[in-house]
């Protein structure tokens, strides 16, 4: 089955009760049962509901894997993984990632003894001299946030295998349209439905997929247990999201390569991020991991000028300015005060996040009107 025909049919059936197209929005808190211990595969809300499962079967088949998770948030489905380690353990975590991933990384479980260590991936060989006895699980984000590095799944996956350690990819910016971590050796794939999966900027969510049967019983127990879910009417909205993902990834991804190609010929911008272009040093792996490059365009400004990258985000009238990314509408975001905040400045510096950045994220309008607005705005 092809990826758009999974995203409307995977692990989805008409209800039988009434024929509905449209998988219901069980809104219930319990189930009634039959007897002592006799029941429909359905107990309480927290630990199973209808409209979740199907939603959880949906994004484990876009995913290729077994079996899925969804959660209130995609920092809930990144806690939940988290949570699988133990004091003493570590992390290798790619060091451009999202502020928030970093902040409870450093934040909430380093006070709990477990250490991180953030290292350049872009050469799959600089992780090993970080592997110990200690070493849990990498953390891998490819294509990065905001600096759109790439990173190679499956030569990362070489060494974790070797060393029997754990791999985690966000595959946030990609999508499963455009990547597939688990194909390429990946043991966990971690998701922001919030952005390009739900799509409409309107249902804040995260999910987890694996094959691994142990793993995803390890993290179903702490799901239920720590309770952090998706509501029935939140999992309604991903699902019918996803349904239109494929075209609008293409969209995405049309409209992206218009505006960097634009920037990249204005004569004020620096340097683009666009895993599109040719120019960009990781243009390779994209070509060999990823089936599209995506709407995600960050830019700045020759000369490091900050009062041009203000005036700009404050000038378009199409973009809007607001954290997230991935809906149909597009919006600019300042990294450095907003999404990655929380990383210090010196750090974020030495990783080349400069505080002229400015991440775009490219929505399905018609490309004539964002490059006129573009345009208007850096004047």
């Amino acid at each position: 089955m092809k990826f758009s025909t999974k995203a409307l049919h995977a692990g989805i059936e008409p209800d039988p009760s009434t024929g509905a197209i449209m998988t219901p929005i069980f809104q219930t808190s319990t189930y009634v049962q039959e007897g002592i211990g006799k029941h429909k595969g359905y107990e309480y809300a927290r630990t199973q509901n209808p409209t979740r499962s199907v939603l959880e079967k949906n994004i484990a088949a876009l995913e290729n894997g077994k079996f899925g998770l969804c959660f209130a948030s995609g920092m809930a489905a990144t806690d939940t993984i988290l949570r699988t380690l133990r004091p003493n353990d570590e992390i290798i975590a790619c060091d451009d990632m999202y502020g928030g991933t970093y902040r409870i990384m450093t934040k909430v479980f380093e006070l709990w003894g477990i250490k991180v260590h953030f290292v350049d991936m872009q050469k799959p060989e600089n992780i090993a001299s970080y592997i110990n006895p200690n070493t849990k699980l990498v953390w891998v984000e490819t294509p990065t946030n905001p600096l759109l590095n790439l990173i190679d799944i499956a030569e990362i996956a070489k060494i974790t295998k070797k060393h029997n350690i754990l791999l985690c990819v966000d595959n946030t910016f990609a999508t499963p349209y455009l990547q597939n971590p688990l194909d390429l050796g990946a043991d966990i794939v971690m998701h922001s439905m919030t952005k390009y999966l739900g799509g409409h900027s309107d249902v804040v969510m995260g999910a987890v997929i694996t094959s691994n049967e142990e793993l995803y019983k390890n993290l179903a127990f702490i799901q239920n247990s720590c309770g952090a879910i998706p509501s029935p009417n939140d999992c309604f909205l991903m699902l019918r999201g996803i349904k239109t993902l494929a075209v609008r990834m293409d969209r995405h991804g049309e409209n992206g390569k218009k505006i960097a190609e634009y920037l990249k010929s204005h004569p004020k911008v620096d340097k683009v991020y666009w895993i599109g272009l040719e120019t960009h040093p990781n243009h390779h792996i994209a070509l060999k991991q990823m089936r599209g490059f995506g709407g995600m365009v960050s830019f700045t400004f020759k000369g490091d000028d900050m009062q041009q990258a203000i005036k700009t985000m404050e000038s378009f009238n199409i973009f809007s300015l607001g954290e997230s990314l991935g809906g149909v509408e597009s919006l600019c975001t300042h990294p450095a005060t907003m999404t990655h905040a929380s990383i210090p400045k010196e750090q974020r510096e030495a990783r080349g996040l400069k505080d002229t950045l400015i991440r775009l994220s490219v929505g399905i309008e018609d490309a004539e009107d964002l490059l006129e607005d573009l345009a208007q705005a850096i004047g």
